[in-house]
């Protein structure tokens, strides 16, 4: 039996505790409270029996900015709540970045527990509202900030070492090349356990991409030469396809 941090709980157990953090909101921001959901796999039915409790709070807008997380373990469970405020969260939800494929789930799903204003919805609109411009440039800015800088460390692991960091590197270029292809498509992924697998459904993909997804999925990265192999491929295969899409890699040699 397991007695040491998370402990199996039922999904109506783990529900009981969100209405009494709700309960314990209430107290501490009275009627500053405009909405109060779950998120996460608690929110998709997904949960699982060692599953952690993931909240949102929404305070209306005041001077005062409000951004905290309250993070903690009450010995069998685990739980996080975000406090924010109404403006701030509804900029993040209609903000691209790299990782909005995996960041941006909770804007389109949320359990709602407390919601008079119906601000879910308003939520939900502003993470739709994203210009095919503002995806354009997360994804250049992948390529360059993460795959180009990437590829380059990738050489100079192969060429005077450690080999021992390539198989980071494979994860890195996996899970990166993922997220590009979640931009690609405007596609949420549905929890980070689920990144590579989702990510490898969907069309037009990279050229190498499955490969080094299938090597780390796998956990095939003992062979430095392979990883290296692999991960080269999968770089010819970005330029290619980003070219394709008009994703620009290559800038003025001083574009400023």
């Amino acid at each position: 039996m397991l007695t040491n941090g998370p402990v199996t709980q039922s999904r109506q157990e783990r529900l009981q505790i969100c209405d009494d953090i709700a309960a314990r909101l209430h107290e501490v921001y009275g009627e500053r409270i405009l909405a109060i959901g779950v998120y996460g796999s608690m929110a998709r039915g997904t949960d699982g029996p060692f599953s952690d409790i993931e909240m949102l709070c929404v305070l209306s807008e005041t001077d005062e900015p409000v951004d905290y997380s309250y993070e903690w373990s009450a010995g069998p469970w685990k739980a996080e709540v975000n406090v924010l405020r109404a403006d701030l969260l509804l900029d993040m939800a209609a903000t691209v970045e790299g990782d909005w494929p995996l960041t941006h789930g909770p804007y389109f799903s949320q359990r709602s527990l407390y919601d008079p204003h119906s601000f879910f919805p308003r939520l939900q609109a502003a993470a739709e509202s994203p210009t095919p411009q503002q995806f354009k440039a997360a994804i250049e800015a992948v390529l360059v900030g993460e795959m180009y800088e990437f590829i380059g460390k990738l050489r100079n692991a192969g060429y005077h070492g450690p080999a021992t960091y390539l198989p980071y590197l494979a994860m890195e270029f996996a899970q990166y090349g993922a997220m590009l292809v979640g931009l690609h498509h405007r596609a949420i992924f549905s929890t980070g356990a689920m990144v590579l697998p989702e990510a490898s459904q969907l069309p037009d993909r990279p050229e190498g991409l499955d490969e080094v997804m299938r090597m780390t999925m796998s956990g095939e990265l003992s062979e430095p030469a392979a990883i290296v192999s692999a991960c080269e491929r999968l770089w010819s295969g970005l330029v290619k396809w980003a070219g394709e899409h008009s994703y620009k890699i290559r800038s003025a040699r001083i574009p400023f």
